[in-house]
Formats: C-alpha cells, sequence, structure tokens
C-alpha cells in the first residue's frame, strides 16, 4: 500500500479530532458515566475524551483482533483482566476506540455491555464503510487504512517471545 492509499493521523490533528468528538457527545446532549475504552488504540481516545467531557471514571477492556496491516484473528478475543460487569452496572457507558473497521470488536465490547448497563454508545475517530456497528459519535469515516501517529513508528522494544 502506498501513502496515497492511507489515511494519515498525527498528533495534531488526534487534537483537533478527539475536541470535536467530545463536542458531538456533549452536543447530543449524553452524559456518559464511564468511559470504557478499547485498548490500545482507544485508551487514546478514551484520555481525550475524558478530559473534554468531564469523565473521571475510565476503564479498559484488552481486546486483540489485529495482528499485522490487513492481519486479523477469526474473531476479536477479550484479554484479561475483564472488566466487572457490577462496575457497570446501571450506568451510561461511551465504549471508546481509535477505529470501527470490521466493527466485530466494537460489537464484543458493546455485547459484553449489553443488559447490565443502562445506556451504550460508541465514540471513534474512524468508521469504515464495512462496519457492522454504527456508531453513535464518529469523526471521520473513510475505507482506507489509517495510519495513527501511536502506531506507525516500530516500538523502540521488541516483545519478547517465549518458549512454549
Amino acid at each position: 500500500m502506498s501513502g496515497a492509499e492511507r489515511e494519515t493521523l498525527t498528533w495534531d490533528l488526534f487534537g483537533t479530532a478527539s475536541r470535536e468528538l467530545a463536542e458531538q457527545v456533549a452536543d447530543s446532549g449524553y452524559r456518559p458515566d464511564i468511559i470504557l475504552s478499547v485498548a490500545r488504540g482507544g485508551l487514546f481516545v478514551a484520555g481525550a475524551l475524558g478530559y473534554a467531557l468531564s469523565v473521571k471514571n475510565l476503564h479498559v477492556m484488552n481486546v486483540e483482533f489485529y495482528t499485522g496491516v490487513g492481519e486479523r484473528l477469526p474473531l476479536p478475543v477479550m484479554l484479561p483482566p475483564v472488566p466487572n460487569v457490577v462496575d457497570l452496572s446501571g450506568a451510561k457507558v461511551l465504549v471508546a476506540d481509535d477505529v470501527a473497521d470490521t466493527g466485530a470488536t466494537l460489537k464484543l465490547v458493546r455485547d459484553f455491555c449489553g443488559e447490565h448497563v443502562a445506556d451504550v454508545r460508541c465514540a471513534v475517530v474512524y468508521e469504515k464503510p464495512q462496519s457492522e456497528v454504527r456508531c453513535e459519535y464518529v469523526w471521520r469515516h473513510t475505507p482506507l487504512w489509517i495510519n495513527f501517529p501511536w502506531s506507525t513508528l516500530p516500538p523502540v522494544v521488541q516483545a519478547e517471545v517465549l518458549d512454549a
């Protein structure tokens, strides 16, 4: 894939995107009790939304799906620690992630919240046309692969592979 076939989000543009996303949530009248971040990309979005919406109660859900550019597991998998549904009980939850690509990850998280919460809505920086989840709050729609500022450069430390 060449650079022309990708959407590039810079740190500066992320500042604009997260603020405009927060304004969408605020303008809709939705006042979340909890922001549930989908790690890892959603951590940045959740933090920015938490500050902009004055929500201090942030939770993290670790979900693994992508293993590389265009490479993913057959289904998204929740990794421990999984949030306790008692902590979410009766709350208005805003699920925050960087992108709704296939939507499978967001569907897993939204379904996990299910009947335990008063209301669950999703906020993403980008939503792709093939997403099976239509998010309530979206900064931009794109069919392109996205270069995020937090994942474009290679890690400074390589992950260790342990023997089985």
